[in-house]
């Protein structure tokens, strides 16, 4: 990842927000240029799992950068072509949703957008209740776009919660490598 500029978005899984911080911190480790992106409802929201202000903190540390966090900051990447991958993680249910269905109405969304119309990859790095239920045909859907890859996933509690999915968070990097590369990593769904 040394040299290569990367999109770190973060969406409202909010249970998975410190995995995807220690993916956020591998990145800087591995001398990647990362912009930073959060959806509104990450930047705004204080949750049991963490205060907003220090989310943000604790983020633009890692990064040391600002945070993008409306759709008229995302909106550029499309015509500077600012990076090289973009990497949503976590990725919701309700994002996962909007991308296939070319909803650009937050920060990640038109980040998603802007990216992909310079053909170049956007790695989805799920976390959602609702990935067998609701948000399933939308999966589905991304599956068959070009440039969109998806860290592999599987059930994170299949008698708790027999519709929620959740992406393997250690192999987010390895993935986004393979994506790089125009690959899907494999196998896509774990045991």
């Amino acid at each position: 990842m040394k040299g290569k500029t990367i999109g770190f978005a973060m969406c409202g899984s909010f249970c998975t927000i410190a995995e995807s911080l220690l993916v956020l911190k591998e990145l800087a480790n591995l001398k990647a240029n990362i912009i930073p992106i959060m959806s509104e409802i990450v930047y705004t929201t204080d949750t049991r799992f963490t205060k907003a202000e220090n989310l943000i903190k604790t983020v633009e540390e890692i990064t040391n950068k600002k945070i993008i966090k409306t759709v008229e900051q995302a909106e550029p990447i499309g015509p500077k072509g600012l990076l090289d991958l973009l990497i949503i993680c976590p990725c919701t249910g309700n994002t996962i949703g909007k991308i296939a269905n070319g909803i650009t109405d937050t920060s990640v969304t038109m980040a998603a957008k802007a990216h992909l119309r310079n053909n170049r990859p956007v790695l989805i790095s799920l976390a959602t209740n609702d990935a067998l239920s609701g948000s399933a045909q939308s999966i589905g859907r991304l599956l068959s776009i070009k440039n969109v890859y998806f860290t592999p996933f599987g059930q994170d509690d299949a008698f708790k919660k027999p519709t929620s999915m959740i992406c393997d968070f250690k192999k987010v990097i390895p993935a986004g490598l393979s994506a790089l590369e125009g690959k899907q990593m494999q196998p896509i769904l774990l045991k």
